[in-house]
């Protein structure tokens, strides 16, 4: 199935979906409030006008729901695929709707007019209900008429090796919604033949692909398809890539392939300034007293100012200066040469453990991160994000041996990380350090950011902190 059309099947879905939780909230309100369910569980019963208290949160269930349905890919497996790909991703967002509802409710205090119990129904029937849809999707779409409306004939035009990996490809992932008709050699086979082909066949769409070799041939499929009426799909992968993917857009009217090997902008991306922007405003107001605190602390013990500053490499390796409460004496950066035979990282990182340069509050404010605090101000002003891949000073980026190290580059920089909840003071390797880097920006996803958050808690309050 073609992107745009599966935009389009994804979208139906959506709307439908939202519709489900709808209804799923109503629903949980009159299962709540039945007579019956105060005698058998001894609840007490809900009031007359509690749904019209809360009815409000629709605005903000009714767009959300699909939009986490999404992030936990409910929406791009196979329409025939597996159950359990459709069980897991559903059952993760009914979980996470069921938790902001919960979330909402106690910030603008409206936990009196909904008992607890309306939550959890409001989950169960939501999960039955979505899931009830796709069934019933599924046994439509096996139906004789479905199919006959659905699939699609689709002629592979190639030459050599190529027809048998666009059939594999063709087999594995569109198996539902196209039937391969035909093959075409691209470099032998006369054009006039594929004219009888298009004919025969009923064809929809033929798919093209070539190796710099047939340019001229795809071309005249191409203005045959066009003067057919014949949809024609180039697979452009004219140039092998490892990690980047390939994608359409257009720039002054001119259609351009895209290469992109970071996460390309959607709502997720968006989500992520939303969460950054508000979530550090939230925390620099609850931990402005434990920072005044650290200030204080740090002025009354050592000479030297607060804070700490250093130019930092952020997205794109692009300057700024990273704000940290002071840890080290104020001429530690004079003596850090004298300490490079104890650096204990591979590669151009320097992590020293009991670092003679540190102060005895600064131990303990590194201990437990707290040294970190002020970077809340550099994520409000949008130099670095709640998670990203670590910033490293400018000086250590510039001795990068090898290029691939810079792509870590190519996302905010955050205060938490793949590695940190992983390796933490375990890693001694700047390239495994890296990898990690990597592996968070090849799979990032809004659901990858929450786990680390979560992750990172725990980690903080074991005292398991930077060395």
């Amino acid at each position: 199935m073609l992107q745009r059309e599966r935009h389009v099947r994804t979208q139906v879905q959506q709307i439908a979906d939202a519709c489900m939780f709808a209804v799923s909230f109503w629903l949980a309100f009159v299962v709540r409030s039945q007579p019956a369910i105060h005698n058998w569980f001894g609840l007490p019963p809900v009031g007359t006008d509690a749904f019209d208290q809360v009815v409000w949160l629709y605005f903000a269930l009714v767009p959300a729901a699909p939009l986490v349905l999404e992030s936990q890919g409910f929406y791009n497996r196979p329409m025939m695929g597996s159950r359990i790909s459709m069980f897991w991703p559903l059952l993760k967002g009914c979980f996470i709707l069921c938790i902001g509802l919960v979330l909402l409710l106690f910030i603008f205090k409206q936990t009196n007019p909904v008992p607890r119990g309306v939550v959890v129904i409001f989950g169960v029937i939501s999960f039955l209900l979505v899931w009830l849809k796709e069934e019933l999707l599924r046994l439509v779409l096996k139906s004789r008429v479905a199919k006959a409306q659905y699939k699609r004939n689709v002629i592979i035009a190639a030459a050599g090796n190529e027809v048998i990996r666009l059939r594999r490809m063709v087999q594995a992932a569109a198996a539902d919604s196209a039937v391969i008709v035909a093959e075409f050699n691209l470099a032998e086979t006369p054009l006039p033949q594929l004219i009888e082909l298009l004919h025969e066949h009923s064809v929809s769409g033929v798919l093209l692909s070539t190796r710099h070799t047939q340019l001229e041939r795809v071309e005249g499929v191409i203005h045959l398809c066009e003067t057919e009426g014949v949809e024609a799909w180039l697979v452009a992968d004219f140039f092998t890539t490892h990690v980047a993917r390939a994608s359409m857009d257009e720039m002054f009217n001119q259609p351009l392939i895209v290469f992109r090997s970071t996460p390309e902008n959607s709502w997720q991306v968006f989500a992520k300034l939303f969460i950054d922007f508000f979530g550090s405003l939230l925390l620099i107001l609850v931990t402005a007293p434990l920072m005044l605190l650290i200030a204080l602390l740090i002025k009354c013990t050592t000479p030297g100012p607060v804070f700490f500053r250093q130019q930092r490499s952020g997205l794109n390796g692009t300057p700024f200066n990273i704000f940290k409460f002071r840890t080290m004496a104020t001429n530690a950066e004079q003596f850090k040469h004298e300490l490079a035979a104890m650096n204990e990282m591979t590669g151009p990182v320097f992590k020293v453990t009991n670092d003679p340069r540190i102060t005895p509050v600064g131990k303990w404010l590194r201990k437990y991160s707290l040294d970190e605090l002020p970077q809340f101000f550099n994520v409000l002003r949008g130099e670095m994000s709640l998670v990203g891949p670590r910033p490293l000073p400018v000086d250590e980026v510039k001795r990068f041996n090898d290029l691939a190290h810079r792509r870590r580059l190519s996302v905010k920089p955050g205060l938490t990380c793949l590695w940190q909840v992983q390796g933490r003071n375990k890693i001694s390797d700047f390239k495994e350090w890296v990898r990690l880097d990597l592996e968070y920006i090849d799979n990032w996803s809004i659901w990858l950011d929450l786990v680390i958050l979560f992750r990172t808690i725990p980690a903080v309050f074991a005292g398991t902190g930077a060395k």
